[in-house]
């Protein structure tokens, strides 16, 4: 068991290294596989250019954004160059499978671009044709392997595809491959001929994003650099592949760290576990030879060597159990990759990278968690007196119960400051504070158990001896016999449920936060929003509003750019939102200054953002949007809430100086009563639209909370192994007592007890064992939980939640202000709305709805002469009959709509 214990944690290790060293290989493979020798495009402003515009001036001359074919041309004449290739640059082409399901929605970016067939840097074959031949009309396209194999497309097969607004029907005629290595990680992409290319995804037709230019043998990147850089005009730069391919790599690989760092704390996490366990079952094991050792002694054996042996056999478990865990760290390196595969982050394509570090870091690790646990019990064979080989039973020499009672003591103490203090404001480093915190808080209690469980231990003793008696009161005799053999187990179990119950209390408590702020801040009955978070036009809000019962809609745009705070840029989103939809259907609630009536280059910003940056009413934010400088003066500070997706929030009139279209992002709809027939007219204006869905409240709502759902789900999965270690070690303490304790249970058996009642005490015991660990860690998770929270109150995560039961931990509907019930009386007065749901027609309010399906199977709604219903919007407290089931009635006839996965919910959109 405890080599067993050794192979799980290592394994974890093992395959987080294997499985991040696969995750970088993939993207550092992808970038050199997706540069040329030398690279042209179109300058970006830098961080002095932002900060250099005039506060007030306004928005600045943009510059050049794409390259004409003619300096395309004039590149491939460059002194060095073999070729140059234009090159067209696209996002969000969903690509829908053979059963007409949109692909690419998952978190992981759509891509589309010209094909060339141009090398890569340093002559690398990069993107290659593996199957069928490069498109060469308008309607052809090639995909790359993954995405073919996902969507079941073969060659010659007709594939649909989402360019904009329109769906275009295409043929596939290749299949794309990266040769050197490499993939898109779950990204789509779709490759089309040049001048199609040019015709869908740029203003103009004879012009590239960016250009390639491939050198001859024997030039330099650099070399080739300088000579084209002579020839490029005014708003144009010339870089090498490298430079281009390790700045873009950089931020993943960033990325990359935190991740590993991220599985190494749950690997860490097991490995402590199953340190318990190897303590345990070496004083377990030392114990029962401790007459051997004794005669170790008397042979004439000194301490030291008595110690090695112990710590020579841990040794060989720590051996043996790295050597194990390598490899299960293999198969565990795919268990990681496949749950990151449900993101969005695909990397079924890359092979796995072993890299030598692997190895080093996989028995070190194992080796020395090992020779560490089994040091104490081999400390304690050193106080073995000789002598002691003469008598038939011989107790190992333990410490003082007190003084391990006041070293837990002082653990929890300064563990508690530690996490005090990492929870604080303006800590660097917080997140190891509050790490070493609760590590040394568990560690303390964990030293402290044996005094503070004895009064449960003989609770325990007690309640079980009334409940079962003789059989119980051994088994509650048992668990006090030895309390550190007792406590050691349960804390193994009281860590993981520890750290368990703190995330279902966070994630609970943002759940119950993300719900309060769309209660308090959310005044629409709908929203319309894209599955791939880019826009769409804004005729969808005209034609929304004069549908019949709609008061009002509030259409917000999104923009990403940058920000210049302390001479660093930033990336950063914004929002535009009309102004009498800030205080409206947004529903902002102003914390200073004002947020009304926002002039050009007036913005508000979210309060959290604004206290991090510094930034204070009549400040300004210099910024960088769509490649145009402008200046914003901040007029007010608004209450968090998940609403506005970016917390810089300025009026449509800033966006349409700087040039970036009449699109919209997100729709919130008002009606005067909501309803199918409401909800259905609404469907029907972005019917056309295969991207954009419509979501009621309680939808958006469920929408919101999903990500945090599949966050604390992901980390109850790799919790899930220190759990599953803290078993065993149950199982193996007990296991190895029994052993111990043949003789006394030889002699209960002798003196009558059955084999039933054998097996009823010891699983009694058991039960002492995990309820222990379960109080434990369910009593510490709480606090540890209620901590956090408090310490995030700032972040706008005000409500804490303590799920008690199941139904408190499932995703909770918000009691929305405004929302209406979902079922109505079985019958109502005469000429009421009320309907019953379990018929095939219903009528509301005078309307037949017939669901009757079409010759695709979908429901089609028959609508007939509509009296419209009451116009008075139903509340919890106040409801007639006629709003009630006219909302309860709530048929979906429309055709199904792609769903928006949960990495693409209002608040992480990309805008358009």
């Amino acid at each position: 068991m405890s080599t067993f214990a050794v192979v799980l944690g290592v394994a974890f290790v093992a395959g987080t290294l294997v499985f991040t060293d696969t995750l970088g290989r993939s993207f550092t493979a992808l970038f050199a596989s997706t540069v040329g020798d030398v690279v042209v495009s179109p300058v970006k402003a830098d961080a002095e250019e932002v900060v250099a515009g005039t506060p007030g001036q306004g928005a600045s001359a943009p510059r050049p954004s794409t390259l004409p074919v003619s300096l395309v041309a004039k590149l491939a004449k460059v002194d060095g160059a073999a070729r140059a290739d234009g090159n067209v640059l696209a996002t969000s082409v969903i690509v829908f499978d053979k059963e007409n399901k949109p692909l690419g929605t998952l978190g992981a970016p759509s891509l589309a671009g010209n094909w060339t067939g141009a090398p890569a840097g340093h002559g690398l074959t990069g993107l290659e044709i593996v199957t069928g031949r490069e498109p060469r009309g308008p309607g052809e396209i090639v995909l790359d392997a993954i995405t073919t194999t996902r969507s079941g497309h073969t060659i010659g097969g007709d594939v649909n595809v989402v360019v904009g607004d329109e769906v275009v029907t295409t043929t596939l005629v290749g299949v794309a491959d990266f040769a050197e290595g490499g993939s898109f990680s779950g990204a789509t992409w779709v490759g089309f001929e040049t001048k199609a290319a040019q015709k869908l995804f740029l203003p103009e037709p004879d012009t590239f994003h960016t250009a390639w230019v491939t050198a001859e043998p024997g030039v330099s990147q650099a070399e080739l650099r300088d000579a084209v850089a002579k020839v490029l005009p005014e708003g144009y730069e010339a870089r090498t592949g490298d430079d281009v391919a390790d700045e873009s790599a950089s931020g993943l690989l960033r990325g990359i760290s935190f991740l590993t760092t991220f599985l190494l704390i749950f690997a860490g996490i097991s490995l402590v576990v199953g340190a318990f366990l190897i303590v345990n079952t070496f004083s377990i094991l030392v114990a029962q030879r401790s007459k051997e050792l004794a005669l170790f002694r008397a042979l004439g054996a000194s301490r030291r060597q008595v110690s090695a042996s112990v710590l020579l056999e841990a040794l060989v478990v720590g051996i043996a159990g790295s050597t194990l865990g390598i490899g299960l760290g293999i198969v565990m390196a795919m268990v990681i990759r496949a749950l990151f595969g449900t993101f969005g982050l695909d990397l079924s394509g890359q092979p796995l990278v072993f890299a030598p570090r692997t190895f080093v870091v996989a028995y070190v690790v194992g080796i020395l968690v090992t020779m560490t646990a089994a040091g104490l019990p081999a400390r304690r064979t050193t106080k073995i007196a000789p002598v002691q080989a003469m008598r038939d039973d011989v107790a190992m020499p333990e410490t003082s119960l007190r003084n391990r009672f006041a070293g837990g003591l002082v653990l929890v103490a300064l563990g508690g400051l530690s996490l005090w203090h990492g929870l604080g404001d303006d800590v660097a480093n917080a997140v190891w504070y509050v790490g070493g915190g609760i590590l040394a808080i568990l560690l303390g209690v964990a030293a402290a158990a044996p005094v503070l469980c004895q009064p449960f231990l003989l609770a325990a003793r007690w309640f079980f001896a009334e409940l079962l008696g003789t059989v119980g009161h051994l088994a509650g005799q048992n668990s006090l016999r030895n309390p550190r053999r007792t406590t050691a187990t349960a804390s193994a179990l009281m860590i993981g449920l520890a750290l368990a119950t703190t995330m279902a209390i966070v994630g609970d408590s943002a759940k119950a936060s993300v719900d309060r702020a769309l209660a308090e801040n959310f005044r629409g009955d709908y929203v319309a929003s894209n599955v791939s978070g880019q826009s769409f036009p804004a005729t969808v809000a005209q034609e929304m509003r004069k549908v019949e019962g709609v008061r009002d809609v509030a259409a917000l745009r999104f923009a990403w750019g940058q920000v210049v705070l302390d001479g660093e840029p930033t990336p950063q989103g914004f929002t535009a939102a009309p102004p009498g939809a800030l205080q409206g259907l947004v529903g902002l609630q102003r914390v200073v200054g004002r947020t009304t009536d926002l002039r050009p280059g007036e913005a508000v910003l979210g309060e959290t953002y604004a206290r991090e940056r510094g930034v204070r009413v009549g400040g300004r934010l210099r910024s960088l949007i769509n490649s145009r400088r402008v200046t914003l003066k901040v007029v007010g500070i608004f209450a968090d809430t998940p609403v506005v997706p970016f917390p810089v929030v300025t009026s449509p009139k800033t966006f349409e100086r700087l040039k970036l279209g009449d699109r919209d992002n997100f729709l919130i709809i008002d009606v005067e009563s909501p309803s199918a027939i409401v909800e259905y007219r609404l469907s029907q204006v972005v019917a056309e639209l295969p991207t954009v869905i419509l979501q009621d409240q309680s939808e958006f709502a469920a929408e919101q909370r999903e990500p945090i759902d599949q966050m604390v789900l992901m980390i109850f999965a790799l919790l899930g192994l220190a759990l599953f270690i803290a078993v065993l070690g149950i199982v193996n303490t007990l296991a190895l007592s029994i052993i111990e304790r043949t003789r006394e249970i030889g002699l209960l058996r002798a003196i009558g007890l059955n084999r039933s009642q054998l097996r009823r005490m010891i699983t009694v015991e058991s039960v002492v064992i995990a309820l222990l660990g379960a109080g434990l860690g369910i009593g510490l998770g709480v606090g540890f939980g209620i901590a956090l929270m408090k310490s995030l109150r700032d972040e706008g995560l005000e409500v804490i939640a303590v799920p008690w039961d199941s139904s408190a931990s499932s995703g909770r509907s918000p009691s929305w202000s405004g929302s209406w019930p979902r079922c109505c009386p079985p019958d109502g007065p005469p000429g009421s709305t009320c309907c019953r749901r379990s018929r095939p027609r219903e009528a509301v309010g005078g309307v037949t709805l017939s669901h009757s399906p079409d010759a695709e199977g979908v429901g089609v709604l028959d609508c007939g002469a509509w009296d419209r219903p009451s116009r008075q919007r139903a509340s919890s407290s106040t409801s007639s009959c006629a709003s009630t089931c006219a909302s309860s009635s709530r048929a979906r006839p429309r055709a199904p709509r792609p769903r928006r996965s949960a990495s693409w919910s209002a608040s992480s959109a990309s805008p358009g």
